[in-house]
């Protein structure tokens, strides 16, 4: 019975070796947080884990600013915490990633006039 039972221990074994392996291939933090279009949200901006893609209608443009719709902020223009866009949309980073937190990024496409 043990000359049986022993490649399926070593088949076992070694799948158990290589499984920790793998899995950060997969889950690893370094594609955990990029936008659709494939850039990397930085570091400073979202911790790896603040950022996402929003719709232009969350965000409203007045003479004081960039207003976040859904919490009512406004960002300054001059504000450090606003980035351009790479891929011409916005996007919002939020304390914890949450809708009704402070924002801590938020990334504008361009002007175009």
């Amino acid at each position: 019975m043990n000359g049986s039972l022993s490649p399926l221990l070593s088949r076992g074994f070694a799948a158990t070796l290589l499984l920790p392996l793998t899995l950060p291939a997969v889950s690893g933090s370094s594609f955990a947080h990029q936008a659709k279009s494939g850039w990397a949200y930085p570091y400073a901006c979202c911790s790896n884990q603040d950022c996402r893609e929003i719709p232009a209608k969350l965000v409203s443009e007045r003479p004081e600013g960039y207003v976040i719709n859904p919490t009512g902020e406004v960002v300054a223009y001059t504000d450090r915490r606003i980035k351009q866009s790479p891929d011409g949309v916005y996007h919002w980073c939020s304390v914890a990633g949450e809708d009704t937190s402070r924002t801590i990024c938020l990334f504008v496409p361009p002007k175009l006039f």
